[in-house]
């Protein structure tokens, strides 16, 4: 069997020409199905499997035993951690969450593996779902936030709580898993890390990684949800390799509800302390971000960043900040797009529209009092962060001249006095894209043809397009004289992936450079074909930026909110790919949209989850993205050779932070000061009645006075 491994354009998938790791053909596969959890936590006093493994069409069951002694997964500790909790490939002994997979079948069909699971009889001892300390914390200090906020003139403070998310890619979790005649694998997944997959299952498994090829074909949609290997995805593997036969697994949709791993749940609190001129002086924030009850291999990120991309592109002269992350009895959380950058965003502009208020400034007056100018970068915060290069105050203005800001200040004065409620939000937010390195190899034949074999991948964005354009222009060729492929851990170099706003300004160098010294070597004389292998490091950091304008409007009866318009002010730095720049704006705001307006995973007090379809989740359809504004600025980054900064989780990042002011700016004239998303109408209705029936209790005690 062999797998066209060049990647398509975004047309060819439009036609239903790509292929996902569902498409596969894998003749002989066992089909995967898993007993899961029906309890968040407790003991396992029994579990028959005995019945199951008897009935027609079952090839295997098996156990936490079985799997025991298989090593866990590495976590990035970009914070320090106590205690990592036991990555159980299948339970063992407990169960820890509802959706836990306690028994994994293998079947020749599907349907016989379903039918399987219901005969076995699990039995639970059931605890009541405890409290759990947290297992990893960092503090960051920088002069003596205490004192000056004793000390300051005006102090505001925000707490700004974010639902957990689901990240709802339209392909879920996919495996498929095929032994090979040297003792080998080949193993299709739809992933975001394909190499970093394969040096994580060879660690799990203990073998050697050159008997892995990991291939990740059409990826519909992963946005930091398929970055880490999930414990039905080991099984898979190890139960191919154990038992020779081909494996693949398919989640429902349910179950990616159930035991993907979910975003955001970050509970954000921060005092800002400013002098009597509105300028910022000190900054205290304590996060606290949720873990679930194992942890992906990025689990920490979003705590982390949270924390450490605050005061945002402010200056602030002092701070202290803590964060701390929980595991809960729930699923794991880990990075879903913007990764705590959202968060970090909302509390600091929250903070900075409240000082707005408290202090009678226009919310553009009082950022462009406190923000860094181009001429302090590269600048060291006091997280210990290098911002690059920017013109923070040069985007505001754009965004008040694009956005018509004066006349809808005026709009919005006169739709008050008919008595609306409309209102409208800034969020001004940074977007620090991956650090590290990544590879590419270009080769460029005989035939005017040229290659790129890119250790990066893809999750959907239009790759292709932006390598091909990076390389036509560094070997003065058309677009269409360039195939692209990546994905691949047998034919492509080595590199860690589409994660972290990466793949353009470190990816996109790779393949600059390895052009680069194509042309060189054409120039010096040498004949063709030609093959250059790069790996490139970026110096630090490219730090992306951005503001935003939501106006909005809310229905005083029903408590409807509706975005009225957005105007979105985003500097890149170089930009490769305009439209695919543009595209990923749009679709990071309609994400941001669902964060901030409608998306909420609920579970009860035992644990159990109540948001466990489409039926019982909210998201953003085509109507709920309102008519939209964009507009950029380029300042380069000094970090890479073509200047690039990540885009691709801009509008998850900006969005929320502009819908929640614009929303409370909305409700501000009745008396309402703080909000927490999701704004669902309930949200908004309830917060007016509140304000409508505080009112009337007032105008009850003057009178009566």
């Amino acid at each position: 069997m062999t797998t066209d491994l060049r990647a398509p354009t975004p047309q060819a998938l439009l036609r239903g020409a790509g292929q996902y790791t569902a498409d596969i053909a894998l003749p002989g596969a066992l089909w995967a199905v898993f007993l899961r959890s029906d309890e968040a936590s407790g003991r396992i006093a029994s579990l028959d499997i005995e019945e199951a493994k008897a009935m027609p069409g079952i090839h295997a069951v098996h156990t936490g035993a079985d799997v025991a002694h298989l090593g866990g997964l590495p976590v990035n500790e970009v914070i320090p951690v106590a205690a990592t909790p036991r990555f159980a490939v299948l339970a063992e002994g407990r169960v820890e969450a509802v959706g836990q997979p306690v028994a994994g079948i293998l079947a020749e069909k599907r349907s016989a593996g379903l039918d399987a699971a219901d005969e076995i009889c699990l039995e639970l001892d059931v605890d009541d779902v405890g409290v759990h300390a947290p297992i990893a914390e960092k503090t960051w200090t920088h002069g003596d936030a205490a004192n000056i906020m004793a000390r300051a003139a005006h102090v505001v403070r925000a707490e700004v709580i974010h639902p957990r998310t689901a990240p709802l890619s339209l392909e879920t979790r996919q495996i498929a898993v095929r032994p090979e005649a040297d003792g080998g694998l080949t193993i299709w997944h739809s992933g975001q890390t394909p190499h970093r997959t394969r040096q994580h299952l060879a660690q799990m498994l203990g073998i050697d990684a050159g008997l892995l090829r990991v291939i990740t074909p059409d990826v519909g949609g992963a946005f930091g949800m398929k970055a880490s290997l999930y414990p039905e995805e080991v099984y898979c593997v190890w139960a191919a390799h154990q038992l020779q036969r081909p494996v693949r697994w398919s989640a429902t949709r349910s179950e990616d509800f159930l035991s993907a791993t979910h975003g955001r749940g970050i509970h954000m609190q921060g005092a800002l302390a400013f002098d009597a001129d509105g300028r910022a002086q000190a900054l205290e924030a304590h996060v606290q971000a949720p873990l679930g009850h194992w942890l992906p291999n990025s689990a920490l990120i979003p705590g982390w960043n949270a924390a450490r991309i605050l005061p945002g592109g402010y200056r602030v002269e002092a701070l202290k900040i803590l964060t701390e992350t929980t595991p809960e009895s729930r699923a794991a959380t880990g990075i879903y797009r913007g990764a705590g950058r959202p968060e970090a965003a909302a509390l600091i502009e929250r903070l900075m529209d409240k000082a707005a208020r408290k202090l009678d400034l226009d919310p553009f007056e009082i950022r462009l009092r406190n923000l860094r100018e181009p001429e302090e970068m590269p600048v060291l915060t006091g997280t210990g962060q290098t911002l690059d290069s920017g013109d923070y105050a040069g985007v505001l203005r754009l965004l008040r001249d694009v956005s018509g800001y004066d006349a809808r200040l005026a709009e919005v004065a006169h739709r008050r006095e008919q008595g609306q409620l409309v209102g409208l939000g800034l969020g001004f937010f940074l977007e620090p894209s991956g650090e590290g390195w990544e590879s590419a190899r270009v080769t460029w034949s005989k035939d005017g043809r040229v290659l790129i074999e890119s250790g990066s991948s893809a999750q959907g964005q239009a790759r292709v397009r932006s390598y091909a354009a990076i390389a036509a222009e560094a070997l003065s060729l058309s677009s269409d004289q360039v195939d692209v492929r990546y994905g691949d851990t047998a034919t492509c170099p080595e590199g860690i992936g589409a994660v972290a706003s990466r793949s353009t300004a470190i990816g996109g160098s790779a393949v600059h450079e390895a052009c680069l010294a194509l042309r060189r070597a054409r120039e010096a004389g040498s004949a063709l074909p030609l093959t250059e292998e790069v790996r490139f490091e970026t110096k630090g950091q490219a730090w992306g930026y951005g503001a935003y304008l939501v106006q909005m409007s809310v229905d005083a009866e029903t408590g409807a909110p509706r975005i009225e318009a957005a105007f979105c002010v985003d500097d890149a730095g170089h930009v490769v790919d305009v439209q695919g720049a543009a595209d990923q704006i749009v679709g990071g705001f309609a994400q941001g949209v669902g964060a901030a307006m409608m998306e909420a995973v609920h579970y009860d007090s035992s644990g159990q989850l109540l948001t466990a379809s489409l039926m019982d989740y909210a998201v953003p359809r085509a109507d709920s993205v309102p008519p939209m504004t964009l507009a950029d600025m380029h300042t380069p980054s000094p970090m890479n050779p073509l200047g690039a900064k990540g885009l691709g989780e801009a509008g998850t990042i900006g969005a929320p932070a502009a819908i929640l002011n614009a929303a409370i700016d909305a409700l501000a004239p009745l008396g309402v000061e703080d909000l927490q998303m999701p704004l669902t109408s309930q949200t908004l209705w309830t917060a007016i009645q509140a304000a409508r029936d505080a009112a009337d209790s007032a105008r009850s005690v003057g009178d009566s006075r």
